[in-house]
């Protein structure tokens, strides 16, 4: 996709150097509208004496605001808790980590791409289950049925059986489609990517959906018990490292 500038301004402006910025949410998974928000999400440095003083930092700073005619969400976490919560089998931010839709890189940013393979656990099954749980409850509750929730239900499981089966972080559901050949997706993708945020499915096979979303969540789990991946991060030295290293140095 093509990155608006104004993006970048905003990286730019913010208080604190950065690990890195990305872009998350709906343009990340492959199915923006129109008329979507923005989604940046990255990774502060507090300065040292906004750690060890008594004037504690922001360990996490949200800005949502109108910028240049684009509406935008930012969140950016302090590198000790996003480096935490890698610890935690939290899967968005790994999907911000490896994000390919870059505003802000640094010799850094990659270092901790590498690093990170080491936070990969059988166990990031658990948040994909959850949150496809989720979208579809919001899914069936909404009358008429809105298109955004079933899309994220797809692009959760196939990111969740794919990760599972490679390794390999991957959030966009125009490429999972590619390996899945769910032959109903391009469609869902084409409406989304036309219509408003909100927009509405006419005419949807609720059963249809339901019978895919219990297949899609049992080969979830069968991908789990057969993952080859480890039970528990690998890479707490390696971030505490990088962690110092970086502090120190600001």
């Amino acid at each position: 996709m093509e990155i608006p500038i104004s993006l970048n301004k905003i990286v730019v402006q913010q208080s604190y150097p950065l690990l890195f910025a990305t872009i998350s949410g709906s343009h990340l998974y492959g199915f923006p509208s129109p008329d979507s928000d923005y989604d940046l999400r990255g990774v502060h440095i507090l300065p040292i004496q906004e750690v060890v003083g008594l004037n504690i930092g922001a360990e996490t700073i949200e800005i949502s605001k109108v910028y240049e005619s684009l509406e935008l969400d930012l969140v950016t976490h302090d590198i000790k808790k996003f480096f935490l919560l890698l610890l935690k089998n939290n899967s968005y931010v790994l999907e911000q980590l490896y994000s390919p839709l870059i505003l802000k890189t640094t010799p850094e940013h990659e270092e901790l791409k590498s690093i990170a393979q080491g936070c990969i656990t059988r166990h990031h099954s658990h948040h994909y289950f959850g949150f496809a749980a989720t979208q579809w409850k919001l899914f069936e509750k909404e009358q008429p049925h809105r298109l955004k929730p079933l899309l994220y239900v797809y692009r959760v499981l196939l990111s969740g059986i794919y990760l599972m089966q490679t390794g390999v972080v991957e959030a966009n559901l125009v490429k999972l489609n590619e390996v899945f050949n769910l032959p109903y997706i391009p469609e869902l993708i084409a409406q989304k990517l036309t219509d408003k945020e909100k927009s509405i499915l006419s005419n949807i096979d609720i059963t249809f959906h339901q019978q895919e979303y219990d297949r899609l969540c049992s080969q979830l789990q069968a991908t789990y018990e057969a993952s080859a991946l480890p039970e528990a991060p690998v890479a707490k030295a390696a971030l505490h490292d990088l962690l110092l290293h970086m502090r120190m140095r600001n």
